[in-house]
Parts: structure tokens; C-alpha cells; sequence
């Protein structure tokens, strides 16, 4: 019989293990305040919008296939709404957090995002949807591991890391808007942060003193895993290490064919994993750069960001120059060509067992065609607007989720043109009908003058092609048909195209949308319909809030979500199984 003391370790130790997968697949809980808090990341003292008091917010780690149960307290002054930029939200489409699938949490309530991770590794992030609020924060990391049983394909990093870069606006998100509304562009920002803080004073003309920076603590001859996120409002960053290598792995939950980068464009929401080596000598630290991209020479040193990266056994500070950025601030042929080397690894096993390259998305037959054409903004009705295809999108008071569930006529209309029309702009709330289980081409042709991001919730798309000029059916002559890399964000050149392939096999409607903020709150989005034949019987989550239409159906406040007795890591039920094994032991003891 074991000692007294023994047991008692051994029920303690059995009561905190997590229970066995047979038991469901576990639940990981957070309880979030969004609030302001004050920050000065450039010296200027401002309010940033916080979560559980930090800015960048805190992260959400979890592993394939668990369920992700997050309460959300609103301590703003206006309605927001919280996405999972990248989290595909299979049939769980109402918690997608953007304005077409849900009423936004007013000021003072609180509301319970409840979701499953399914069958998705790799690195993400979540971030405020409703209008500019991302220019003030809110956002943090979104990490989802693979099961043990799933390798990865490479060694298992000593450390993770997780990076945010963007550039950022003195003025507040309030104060943006207001500029916008009034038609005047945001023009260049005022600097670029690296996990919300300002660049290291790497030289004193440039960076004024007191600016609080990032510092990245590492042990030499360790690999770790850098998780960088593009961030910010509308500026491209190329990413760089002085003197160490960015072994490229994953971005947006595929692993990617691995290759050796001494910097990278990431452009905004956009999400890159790097194995990195502490191969250096530490005669220094060393300098982490994020710097901005296509921009003018008069603004290009202020929109720098800078961070530091320090061996433990370190001598003295970073010196010297930057790394060097490409050669060419303007020229963007470095950067597509760049874009065009990243490759899936079809050879590697993501979610699941089988390889990523096991879908052959070579082999399809396209359901759906469409040419999606940007434009500068523009007047529409004395209004400054961003459009595609010459329509400028604009959120209906009852969210289209809502309007479909409930047959509200009139909220929106399935005829969203699959060309540009070549007519007068308009704003409207026209969508695209997609066919469930049919393959949908897209191809974003940018008549503007700056790099545009595009973003589809839902799905991770193939990127099949990028080229300059004007897109052609001849164009897909050039598609890769064989590796290209599957993500959920792409980016799209000035005078240039890029097209993406889609399976719509997720029932639901879902956000298309420029990720630049300014380019998004003027109207440049569209959301894609897929509705399963087979099964209409989409229902509401028990909380769900009414608006538009439907507000009279809001009974009371928001309630928290109620956690299930199912959930095998919830906290409290570790608890309640170790009183009564106590209760137990002291019975035995008796």
C-alpha cells in the first residue's frame, strides 16, 4: 500500500491531467475586457484599445480541433465585434465577427464567441472588424499546434515567438474615420511598431529618446519559431534579422516549401512562420527590422520599426547600420517575384495525416468565374467611396446572417456582377451567390497605385497566379497547377493581378475584403453566399444578439456562455474531481 503523502500526489496528479480524448475534444476558456488603455508608442500619449489591460492582446493557443469558448466584455464606447482572421469557422458561421454575420456587441454587454478549430494548424491572429478599431489595437495572436500524433515538418523549435508589426497613427481610430468621412485620404502614418512599441533609438536624428521598444531575449545556438503578423492599416513591411537567416515554414496554416529568406515583404494581414537560428556570436545584440515598403523617400526612415534581439550571453548593444531593405524602394518586381517563390509543400501533413498536396486542385473543373476590378477611391453622391467591379459595399443595419434565417426581405441582393461593368459607381449591398461544392475562380485585378491585401473568411484559397498588366483568359497559362500555397490573404500589385482558386465546400456567407483599413471602411468588400442544398438547418447560437429588423427580438442582455460538463480541460471539474478524491483519501485514512 503506498504512503499516505504517495496517494495523495498520485489522485492530485490524476484529477489535473487533462481527461482522455475519448471524453470529446477539449475546450480551452478565456474571459476578455476590450477597453481602453493609455500607451505612448511613438511618445505621443493616446488611447489604444486594450484587452485584459495589454496591448498587443493576449493569445489564444490551442491544438487541432479544439473548442475555443471566448467571452468578450465591451468596455468601449461603441459596438465592436472581435474576427478570427484565418480561423475558417466551419459551421459555425455566426461566430465569424464581422458585420454581414453579426450584430456588434454594444457598449457595456458582453457576448460569448464559442467555435471550433477544425482540422487547422498554424499561425493567425484575430483582430477588431468594426470600423478602424484595428488602427487602435485589439488584436493578438491566434496559434493552433498540431495533435501529437501529426508531425510537423521540421524539428521542434527550442522557443515561439510571436510578432506584430504595422504601421500607426498618432491620430486615434475615431480621428481616422473622421478624415475619411470628410473625404480626405489618411495620408503616410507616423511610424511602425513591433508588438505595439516604438523602434530602438538605432539612431539618435531619427528616433527621439524615451521611445520604449521591443526586446526579443534568446539563447545562442537555440532554433525558435517567429510567428509574424502584418498588422497594420494599409502599409507593406519587408521583415529582416541583421545577420541571421528566416527559414520560411508556414504561413496562414499551410507549411510551405522551406526556404532560406534574408528578409521578406509581408503586406498588411498577412501572417509568416520563420525557423530562426542563434548561430551569431554575441559580441552584440542585433537589430529586428520592420520597415515600410513603397512609399516615398521622405517618410521612409520614419516608417522603420525597430526591435532588438538579445542573446543571453550578449557583450553590448546592436550597432551599425540596418540590414539592407531591397534595393529598390519603388520597384515592385523583387517583391512579386519574391511572392511567386512561396511554395506549398505537398509532401507535408497538416491537419491531418495525409499530405497537403493529396488535394489536387490542378485536376478541377471551375463552377464560377470572377474578375473582381479596384479603383482609386472615388465620389459617390459627393461621398469619397473604394469599390469592386464599381459597386462600394454598405452594411445593412440587419446583418445578412441574420436576414437569410430569418427571410427579411430587402436587406440584401444576390446580383453582384462577376466582371466590372464599366458603368457608374454605386453603393449598394449586392452579393455573390456561390455554389456549394463548386470551385470558384477569383482573380483581383488592382487598378490602383498601392499593394492591396485581400482577405477571405472561411476558406484558405490557392494561390494559382500573379502578374502585371491587365488579366486575360490567356492568363492562365501561367498558373501554377501543382504547389501552389493554400492562405487566406493575398496581395495584389498596383497595375497587376492575382488569382486564386476556392473550394466552396463551407456553407455560410462569408467576408471577402481588402485588408487595407482605409480601403476597406470606404467600401471595398463583398460577401460570398454558399448555401448547402442538402441542409437548411442553420440555427443561432442561444446568445445571439438582434438588430436591424430583428432588434425586437432582444429580450435582455447578452449571457455568458454556459460551459458544458463535456468539456474535459474545464478548469472547475479538475476541482470538483480532486475534493472528492480527497474526500476519498481521508475516508481511507479513517
Amino acid at each position: 500500500m503506498p504512503p499516505p503523502l504517495l496517494l495523495l500526489l498520485l489522485l492530485l496528479a490524476a484529477s489535473t491531467a487533462p481527461a482522455p480524448a475519448r471524453a470529446g475534444d477539449p475546450y480551452a476558456y478565456y474571459d476578455w475586457e476590450v477597453s481602453y488603455v493609455s500607451a505612448q508608442p511613438l511618445g505621443v500619449k493616446q488611447k489604444v484599445i486594450g484587452i485584459n489591460g495589454q496591448f498587443p492582446g493576449p493569445p489564444l493557443n490551442v491544438t487541432t480541433n479544439w473548442n475555443v469558448v471566448v467571452n468578450v466584455r465591451n468596455a468601449l464606447d461603441e459596438p465592436l465585434l472581435l474576427t478570427w482572421n484565418g480561423v475558417q469557422q466551419r459551421k459555425t458561421a455566426w461566430q465569424d465577427g464581422v458585420l454581414g454575420t453579426n450584430c456588434a456587441i454594444p457598449a457595456g454587454w458582453n457576448w460569448t464567441y464559442a467555435f471550433q478549430v477544425k482540422d487547422q494548424v498554424g499561425s493567425f491572429f484575430y483582430f477588431p472588424s468594426t470600423p478602424l478599431h484595428r488602427a487602435a489595437g485589439g488584436y493578438g495572436g491566434i496559434t493552433i499546434n498540431n495533435r501529437d500524433v501529426i508531425p510537423i515538418p521540421f524539428g521542434f523549435p527550442d522557443g515561439d515567438i510571436t510578432l506584430f508589426i504595422g504601421d500607426w497613427y498618432n491620430r486615434g481610430h475615431k480621428e481616422l474615420r473622421r478624415a475619411l468621412d470628410g473625404g480626405t485620404l489618411l495620408g503616410a502614418p507616423d511610424g511602425v511598431l513591433i508588438n505595439g512599441l516604438g523602434p530602438y533609438q538605432y539612431n539618435t536624428s531619427l528616433v527621439p529618446p524615451g521611445i520604449v521598444y521591443e526586446r526579443i531575449n534568446v539563447e545562442p545556438g537555440k532554433t525558435y519559431r517567429f510567428r509574424v503578423h502584418n498588422v497594420g492599416v494599409s502599409t507593406s513591411l519587408n521583415f529582416r534579422i541583421q545577420k541571421h537567416n528566416l527559414l520560411l515554414v508556414e504561413t496562414e496554416g499551410s507549411y510551405t516549401s522551406q526556404q532560406n529568406y534574408t528578409n521578406l515583404d509581408i503586406h498588411v494581414g498577412q501572417s509568416y512562420s520563420f525557423l530562426v537560428t542563434m548561430d551569431q556570436n554575441a559580441s552584440t545584440d542585433y537589430y529586428v527590422v520592420a520597415s515600410a515598403r513603397f512609399v516615398g523617400a521622405a517618410v521612409v526612415d520614419k516608417l522603420t520599426g525597430v526591435a532588438i534581439l538579445h542573446y543571453s550571453n550578449s557583450q553590448g548593444p546592436a550597432s551599425g547600420p540596418l540590414p539592407d531593405p531591397p534595393n529598390d524602394q519603388y520597384d515592385t518586381s523583387f517583391s512579386i517575384n519574391q511572392a511567386r517563390s512561396i511554395r506549398w509543400n505537398v509532401t507535408a501533413g497538416g491537419a491531418r495525416p495525409n499530405p497537403q498536396g493529396s488535394f489536387h486542385y490542378g485536376d478541377i473543373t471551375v463552377t464560377d468565374v470572377y474578375l473582381l476590378q479596384s479603383r482609386l477611391p472615388e465620389l459617390i453622391d459627393g461621398k469619397l467611396c473604394s469599390t469592386l467591379n464599381e459597386i462600394s459595399y454598405i452594411a445593412p443595419s440587419t446583418p445578412l446572417v441574420l436576414a437569410q434565417l430569418f427571410n427579411v426581405p430587402g436587406v440584401y441582393k444576390l446580383d453582384f456582377p462577376n466582371h466590372p461593368m464599366n458603368r457608374l459607381p454605386k453603393v449598394d449591398t449586392s452579393i455573390i451567390n456561390g455554389t456549394y461544392k463548386g470551385f470558384m475562380e477569383i482573380i483581383f485585378q488592382n487598378n490602383a497605385t498601392s499593394v492591396q491585401s485581400y482577405h477571405l473568411d472561411g476558406y484558405a484559397f490557392f494561390v494559382v497566379g500573379m502578374d502585371y498588366g491587365l488579366w486575360t483568359e490567356n492568363s492562365r497559362g501561367i498558373y501554377n497547377k501543382w504547389d501552389g500555397v493554400a492562405r487566406s490573404t493575398i496581395q495584389v500589385f498596383p497595375g497587376a493581378w492575382t488569382a486564386v482558386l476556392v473550394f466552396l465546400d463551407n456553407a455560410g456567407i462569408w467576408n471577402l475584403r481588402v485588408q487595407n483599413l482605409d480601403t476597406w471602411y470606404l467600401g471595398q468588400e463583398v460577401y460570398i453566399n454558399v448555401v448547402n442544398p442538402e441542409d437548411n438547418s442553420s440555427t443561432l447560437p442561444d446568445n445571439a444578439i438582434f438588430c436591424g429588423a430583428l432588434s425586437s427580438l432582444q429580450k435582455e442582455q447578452s449571457h455568458r456562455f454556459v460551459y458544458s460538463e463535456a468539456s474535459p480541460v474545464a478548469p472547475w471539474r479538475n476541482m470538483v474531481s480532486f475534493l472528492f478524491l480527497l474526500a476519498s483519501f481521508t475516508t481511507w485514512l479513517q
